[in-house]
């Protein structure tokens, strides 16, 4: 089972490793505050080049679906990640609360 987190208790909690992996257009385009951009292929590609395992990390696409694959591949590599449920459409919505 993959680890995920709501949009509600990421901004509750105050979490500060979160990325990006949508495009380069669409993080510029808008993001969550405080989050990286690390396209999807990179990120499974070169984990190494970004992450640290023992850091915990929140990963988000546009719906949830791309980050919860990048996470069940990068658990299999022995990072430390969470998927963010609902991805980057959830928290447009979340985030007019």
């Amino acid at each position: 089972m993959i680890p995920s987190i709501s949009i509600r208790d990421l901004l509750n909690n105050n979490k500060h490793n979160i990325i990006d992996i949508r495009s380069i257009e669409n993080y510029n385009n808008n993001h969550i505050p405080n989050a990286i951009n690390i396209p999807f292929e990179k990120l499974i590609t070169h984990p190494e080049q970004y992450l640290n395992k023992n850091i915990m990390y929140y990963i988000y696409c546009r719906s949830g679906i791309t980050s919860k694959k990048a996470c069940e591949i990068l658990i299999k590599m022995g990072y430390r990640v969470t998927n963010i449920s609902g991805g980057y459409e959830e928290w447009l919505l979340k985030g007019e609360d």
